[in-house]
């Protein structure tokens, strides 16, 4: 399998939350990829606990609750430095979350938001705005791409959308390119709509 990039870039979008465990996974997955492939990625924010606004989250309602404050910062980030500010702070904010097992959100928020070139520490004051409407924004057209019954990661390939992949742990090397193209010529047909088996384990970070 060839690791040159192909002639013509991809236009990728990735919509996540930085609370959830598996979609760090695969960003990391995604990271891989694309820096050996050399395209970018959009880092685009969004929110579980919007996409479950009405369902009993239960133990999940806290952590719902952080990863939409820190998505919050992360629109902020977007909008003060672009898409790859947006995508190094969640790399920060994730690195401490879930291979650092931390759950001082305000601290992790602070320190991720120092750690990105061009990010101020006034943006922190962004996850408790009550305006939300950007982080909606992006929650809606992410479902709208990807479809019904849900949640993150969502990926974008030239236009076609879909959840996941769920993989631990985040592939490298020549797996990590094998399984992108396999995703993206599975999600280029559009009838295929799942291919799932039992989980039997965590995330391994």
């Amino acid at each position: 399998m060839s690791t040159e990039a192909p002639s013509a870039s991809p236009v990728v979008e990735f919509y996540f939350d930085p609370i959830c465990p598996w979609c760090w996974m695969t960003s990391r997955w995604v990271h891989e990829v694309a820096s050996v492939r050399g395209f970018q990625v959009a880092w685009k924010p969004i929110s579980l606990e919007i996409i479950n606004e009405g369902n009993d989250a239960s133990d999940h309602a806290e952590g719902h609750r952080q990863g939409k404050r820190m998505g919050q910062v992360a629109i902020a980030a977007s909008n003060a430095a672009g898409s790859a500010a947006a995508g190094a702070l969640y790399t920060e904010l994730g690195t401490r979350i879930h291979p650092g097992g931390r759950e001082d959100y305000d601290a992790i928020i602070a320190e991720s938001l120092a750690a990105v070139d061009g990010l101020t520490a006034e943006l922190a004051s962004a996850a408790d705005d009550a305006d939300d409407a950007q982080l909606r924004e992006n929650t809606g057209h992410a479902l709208d791409i990807a479809g019904p019954d849900v949640g993150v990661p969502i990926i974008s390939v030239d236009g076609n959308a879909f959840f996941g992949p769920v993989v631990t742990p985040a592939p490298t090397g020549a797996d990590a390119l094998r399984l992108w193209d396999g995703i993206v010529a599975a999600a280029s047909v559009p009838g295929f709509y799942e291919l799932k088996r039992g989980r039997t384990r965590g995330p391994q970070f």
